[in-house]
């Protein structure tokens, strides 16, 4: 046998590197997916998490992510401009949006001046970007993009918070014979008649079925979510041109959450506990699937408003032990601040259900410029639906509310937050 030339053997060596380099690309190219895939989890722990999941990176061409347009959008934000990451400034020119008084739909639970808060100070910050300016709130524009349409909040009470601020930075416009508000049941639609547009709120505090959808009466503490549900709710949301989801609080139950297998008129109900994040992540793809189905993207759009931070612990900020948001006049201003009640794993679930995702869904960040303001609670500042007891009256702090916004208040600031991303994505 002739033994094998040198030639022959670089040849073949060569060969065998030809062979081998698509799985060398392979690998490299999964350690890319990876890194994108995974990178925005990374950075929700931090509380950092990206603003805005309209076409995911790890799913979606370059090329393809530039050429789409959003629904309703007339322009762009700078690449550089996260305007969910800033500061909140002073402002006694521009701030409050309106009045207290002036906004007749602000329920009684928010309406903080009229329940004898002594301070106003909670209602001259204005949120400014680090590295950009969020543009000025424009109701014009907003209603007359909202002309023959429908627009809708779904979530639990502090999404109708929301609901609320937006009626109260646009009703100004209308005059008072042509709009209206009337509720029934799980839906508050208030209708600009002139424009013939509504803007709707739909109580689903965790979107899918539970024992707690009951708008009036739903202080239930062993909460039940029935598993793959959301269509008993997403009836009521078909033919909406702008939704606004949330749901978070209402999961925190503890470390575990009841999961109804099967009907809620089942005689012998299957009940599993899981994990909430696990819970929280069935939530998730639930919403997500319903959007796919259901949403035009070239029509519509999609937002989802993160965790609303509540401040029941002061030592959270270097307060006292036993101190919350009662008698709290001012910001933190620690930039890294992040109270005990924001759990980061279930950040890191959004990140991870979203990331994965080719629904167009846009994530408003509102958790961490949020978690600044301490002062903006109704506090005891607020309708008290049962009496309280001289225990109570002697503790405010026992009674406080720490978990709602006075109005006019932080959540206009949500708002402003959601004009900028539907008209400048």
């Amino acid at each position: 046998m002739k033994p094998s030339s040198p030639i022959s053997l670089a040849t073949s060596s060569i060969a065998r590197k030809t062979r081998l380099s698509p799985y060398l690309f392979t690998l490299l190219a999964f350690i890319l997916f990876v890194s994108v895939l995974y990178g925005e989890d990374f950075m929700c722990i931090f509380g950092q998490l990206e603003p805005n999941f309209v076409l995911p990176p790890s799913r979606t061409p370059e090329k393809n992510k530039k050429s789409e347009k959003l629904a309703f959008s007339i322009g762009k934000t700078e690449e550089s401009c996260d305007v969910f990451s800033g500061k909140w400034v002073r402002d006694e020119v521009s701030r409050p949006p309106y009045e207290e008084w002036e906004c007749p739909y602000i329920q009684p639970q928010l309406t903080c001046q009229e329940h004898g808060r002594p301070d106003k100070d909670y209602q001259f910050w204005r949120w400014q970007p680090n590295h950009c300016d969020l543009p000025s709130f424009n109701a014009s524009l907003m209603l007359e993009t909202l002309r023959g349409k429908r627009m809708m909040y779904v979530g639990d009470s502090l999404n109708r918070g929301m609901f609320v601020s937006m009626i109260c930075l646009l009703h100004r416009l209308i005059p008072e014979d042509q709009k209206s508000i009337k509720t029934n049941g799980s839906l508050t639609v208030f209708t600009a008649k002139e424009y013939n547009a509504t803007i709707e709120f739909y109580w689903a505090p965790f979107l899918l079925e539970s024992n707690s959808d009951d708008a009036i009466v739903h202080r239930i503490s062993d909460r039940v979510v029935r598993k793959g549900s959301i269509n008993k709710h997403g009836r009521h949301w078909k033919g909406v041109d702008i939704i606004i989801f949330n749901t978070y609080l209402w999961w925190m139950t503890g470390l575990k959450m009841n999961i109804l297998q099967g009907s809620f008129a089942d005689k012998e109900k299957n009940i599993v506990e899981v994990s909430t994040e696990d819970a929280y992540r069935m939530g998730m793809k639930s919403m997500l699937r319903w959007v796919k189905n259901n949403m035009d993207r070239k029509k519509t759009r999609v937002f989802f408003t993160s965790m609303s931070p509540t401040h029941a612990k002061g030592i959270d900020w270097g307060g006292e032990p036993g101190q919350n948001c009662y008698n709290q006049t001012t910001l933190i201003e620690d930039p890294s601040y992040w109270g005990s009640d924001c759990r980061k794993s279930i950040m890191k679930v959004i990140g991870e259900v979203f990331g994965r995702s080719k629904t167009p869904i846009t994530l408003l960040n509102i958790t961490q410029m949020s978690n600044y303001r301490k002062d903006a609670h109704t506090s005891i500042y607020k309708k008290q639906w049962s009496p309280l007891t001289a225990e109570q009256l002697e503790n405010p702090t026992s009674y406080a509310d720490c978990v709602h916004w006075c109005l006019p208040g932080l959540q206009d600031t949500w708002n402003e937050l959601l004009f900028a991303k539907l008209f400048y994505p």
